[in-house]
């Protein structure tokens, strides 16, 4: 993962992030203000799930319905998730879900609220807290969903539809992958879904099959 850079929210972090819980860290996050997203955003939405989850997904950020819950993966694209999730064997009960940047950026269309890409000054703000919940969790396998969240993690060079599927050795899990956010499915032509869903699946089909997630299991 690359370093932090100085003027992000390692500010709200002790130097031994590993002192803190989960629920302080998420307590820490609340009043975040690294980047000028917490304006737009409802309210800050941090990662949730099992705390000796043997994998954690990783998105781009909350969308409209998250931002509203403060919960990650809770609209159409988690429940996508989660049908996936069956498909390929995994129990979400072994999963922790969260998001590179942890507010909502959008622009205003009518009366809805049209999701934007955050920069990449936002999502090095953003990127103590990842790292942070990475350092707690200890995950035997982490798995990038579209490419912000596998940029951020792997650095600009990683092209998810060149490598998703592949697992790589990283410092900070026994393993990692990416795949397609569910969202670029549901945004997709609807004539391509249950192709584009079938990929998803096989992709994490390979994550469950993957000798970290086994022998976590194992434990």
């Amino acid at each position: 993962m690359p370093a932090t850079a100085p003027t992000t929210a390692a500010r709200y972090l002790p130097e031994d992030r590993t002192l803190l819980t989960l629920a302080e860290v998420r307590q820490r996050a609340a009043r975040c203000r690294a980047c000028p997203l917490w304006k737009l955003g409802t309210q800050t939405v941090f990662g949730e799930g099992a705390e000796h989850a043997r994998v954690v997904f990783v998105g781009e950020q909350p969308g409209d319905q998250e931002d509203r819950a403060g919960r990650p993966f809770v609209g159409p694209a988690g429940r996508l998730l989660d049908e996936a999730l069956v498909a390929a064997g995994i129990d979400r009960e072994d999963t922790y879900v969260t998001n590179a940047v942890k507010h909502f950026k959008w622009k205003p269309a009518g009366k809805r609220r049209i999701h934007q890409k955050p920069s990449a000054r936002e999502v090095a703000a953003c990127r103590p807290w990842l790292e942070t919940e990475l350092a707690l969790l200890h995950p035997a396998v982490v798995v990038a969903l579209g490419a912000t969240a596998a940029q951020a993690l792997m650095g600009p060079a990683f092209r998810v539809l060149r490598d998703r599927g592949r697992a790589f050795a990283v410092p900070w899990a026994d393993a990692f992958f990416a795949t397609v956010h569910p969202s670029s499915i549901l945004r997709g032509p609807p004539e391509d879904r249950q192709r584009n869903l079938g990929l998803l699946v096989a992709d994490l089909k390979k994550v469950a099959a993957h000798k970290a997630f086994r022998r976590a299991g194992a434990r």
